[in-house]
């Protein structure tokens, strides 16, 4: 999918899935092994948001589309994404120990230098995922079950299994614990990508769940910072895109978009799990799809890096493989 070239050779080169689905969940275009088994990791937070908007819990809770932006967040742990998880704590009533995420620092070069520079140290509120969280912690409340809610067995995780199963059309094929101790539901590459066309048809005359599937992604196009970051790749192409895309990543190689305007689901699993071929993989698709415009140069930085040396000599450059998107 991706090269890597260093001079007139290709120097290194990325290998992986990828899938466009339509309303129907009938595949358009794919790449790969479609029914290859991937943890699609954070780049499915939408999916795992959908029982805290569908139930009416987060209604109950009064949360705004900001929170659930939020909630669909890996975010850089800046001031912003701070504030907004403490402020949402202490509308539950609850404090920083109540999330299971664990610590992290900072993912946002500026926030953990200014971390370090004022001799403070991370928290969980400070995790990449702790938008998640209080989303999680705001169902727990809403079905009044116990703390443990990243226990594949509690409430929370079962309506989320069952939505994500709902929605890309497969029985659960298992799980992973992700890096916030929660859950990772499998999927085929096929399903994931019928799960993302699901959001995209979604119409907010459509039962509960398809009108939570379009109060996410809308919500998720409205707050592009609060969903990553400054110079974090969703959040730029979220903004070039003009709200055609709701565009998620997610750790090892994985990338998602939904295009309500096409009724389109993306998906992409770069197998070695690099970031820089799938930010590339889904830069290429969203220009082919007419999303994204590739001499955009905010588009360009992820579709077509330059590679400098430590002189800042350009030395090469990274890049769609000639045949994909064909």
């Amino acid at each position: 999918m991706v090269d890597v070239i260093r001079g007139p050779i290709c120097e290194s080169w990325h290998s992986g899935f990828a899938v466009v689905t339509n309303a129907a969940g009938e595949v358009v275009e794919g790449w790969g092994d479609l029914d290859h088994v991937i943890l699609p990791r954070s780049a499915v937070k939408m999916m795992q948001a959908l029982p805290l908007v569908a139930s009416g819990a987060a209604d109950r809770a009064g949360l705004d589309d900001s929170q659930l932006a939020f909630a669909c967040a890996s975010h850089n742990g800046d001031p912003v994404h701070v504030a907004k998880a403490r402020a949402w704590l202490e509308t539950l009533g609850l404090g920083e120990d109540d999330l299971i995420c664990g610590v992290q620092k900072p993912m946002g070069d500026k926030a953990r230098h200014d971390m370090l520079r004022a001799g403070e140290t991370p928290c969980r509120v400070h995790n990449n995922c702790s938008g998640k969280h209080c989303g999680f912690l705001t169902l727990s409340q809403d079905l009044k079950a116990d703390g443990d809610y990243v226990n594949p067995d509690h409430p929370v995780q079962v309506a989320i299994r069952e939505a994500i199963e709902a929605v890309t059309g497969e029985a659960s094929l298992g799980y992973g614990i992700d890096g916030c101790s929660a859950p990772n539901y499998a999927a085929t590459v096929r399903g994931l990508g019928r799960g993302l066309a699901y959001f995209a048809a979604a119409r907010a005359d459509g039962d509960a769940m398809a009108r939570a599937a379009v109060r996410l992604r809308e919500a998720m196009m409205a707050h592009p910072v609060l969903v990553a970051g400054e110079g974090r790749a969703c959040t730029d192409l979220m903004r070039a895109a003009g709200g055609k895309a709701a565009i998620k990543t997610g750790a090892e190689g994985v990338f998602t978009a939904i295009l309500p305007d096409q009724g389109l689901g993306v998906a992409v699993k770069i197998a070695d799990g690099a970031t820089r071929a799938s930010e590339c993989a889904i830069a290429a698709l969203l220009v082919k799809l007419g999303v994204l415009d590739g001499n955009d140069p905010v588009v360009k930085k992820r579709l077509n890096p330059e590679v400098p040396n430590f002189a800042g000599i350009i030395t090469g450059e990274i890049r769609p493989y000639a045949g994909f998107p064909a």
